[in-house]
């Protein structure tokens, strides 16, 4: 890891509560057991949207927006997504990288003035195994410019899909990252 790298881990659970209509995920800090100590945010997305977004809220009432993401294009394959503060104020983007995608999901992560992440999934042969409709569960890494793993994101599946989520370079802004994270739930197939 960078010396820049903070040498705090954060580790977090996100759990997607599937409804009519509506995809509904949970996002809790957690100790490295992955069991949640504190709800952080609940965030909603409505599906079948032109243009994605999802809004993150204090909690299930839905009273407070603690931040957001937007496509900026309507159901493009390379759309940059934003990521907004409860003010709209931009804190970073994502994308899906759709070229390296056909074989290996592949998205970058950008805030400010930190390096761009890469994030792809970490299994090559399973990955391809998906695209002819192998229901195989999968796992992303993320690696900084230098090849360094950052983070990952691990998907349990169950009754309701359960992501365990370790974050090793703390630098990059906690809300961007957890909306990247459900996005790779919510617009990976898309």
């Amino acid at each position: 890891m960078s010396d820049a790298a903070t040498s705090a881990t954060e580790h977090y659970t996100i759990k997607q509560r599937i409804t009519m209509g509506v995809n509904r995920y949970e996002i809790s800090r957690s100790g490295a057991d992955f069991v949640p100590t504190e709800l952080i945010a609940f965030a909603q997305q409505k599906r079948m949207k032109l243009k994605e977004e999802v809004f993150f809220y204090e909690d299930d009432s839905k009273q407070k927006v603690l931040f957001s993401f937007k496509a900026r294009n309507v159901m493009d394959i390379n759309s940059v997504v934003d990521v907004y503060d409860e003010a709209h104020q931009e804190l970073g983007t994502f994308q899906k990288d759709f070229g390296k995608s056909l074989l290996n999901s592949t998205w970058y992560l950008t805030v400010a003035d930190l390096p761009k992440l890469t994030a792809r999934e970490a299994s090559t042969g399973k990955a391809i195994a998906r695209r002819f409709g192998v229901p195989l569960v999968y796992n992303f890494v993320f690696t900084n410019e230098e090849g360094v793993e950052v983070a990952t994101v691990n998907r349990k599946f169950g009754v309701r899909d359960l992501y365990k989520v370790t974050v090793e370079d703390t630098r990059y802004d906690e809300r961007v990252v957890l909306a990247m994270m459900v996005a790779l739930d919510a617009l990976q197939d898309r």
